[in-house]
């Protein structure tokens, strides 16, 4: 199984998702289980401003979910290759954010690419504050300073 990948997005325009699935060779999954969920957001997540929660992007229209998922091991680079030509044809519509909750790879820098620099800055703070030993550090980590 591949990690699975999430990114805000703007709308992909006259050709849909659709289009956007064809024109890269990713009309069909390769495997029964892998999976693409596009959300809709706005309405209320559009409606809080941005530097009132830990989430960024709340201009973003639609967040992109990419899920790789398969049993045989012969699959795996047929699998692969098909998430990441399916993340490289939308880049075009990508806001260049991702949702960090969805996001499998937790190295430390991909964590923080999911907030602006002051918004980590601050949730470092709070880490440091309320965590100082890092006891909650299995999941996408921000680590405290020092």
């Amino acid at each position: 199984m591949t990690p699975g990948s999430a990114q805000p997005c703007r709308p992909p325009g006259q050709t849909g998702a659709r289009g956007t699935c064809q024109r890269s060779g990713n009309a069909t999954v390769p495997a029964p289980n892998t999976h693409v969920v596009i959300e809709h957001l706005g309405g209320a997540v559009r409606r809080v401003r941005d530097d009132e929660t830990a989430v960024d992007h709340r201009d973003a229209l639609y967040n992109f979910l990419m899920v790789g998922m398969w049993v045989d091991a012969a699959q795996d680079a047929h699998v692969i290759g098909w998430v990441r030509t399916l993340w490289n044809a939308l880049q075009p519509f990508s806001s260049g954010g991702l949702y960090v909750n969805y996001e499998a790879d937790q190295d430390v820098g991909r964590v923080q690419a999911a907030y602006s620099p002051a918004k980590y800055a601050k949730l470092v703070a709070v880490k440091t504050q309320y965590d100082p030993t890092n006891l909650f550090r299995l999941n996408q980590n921000i680590p405290p300073a020092g």
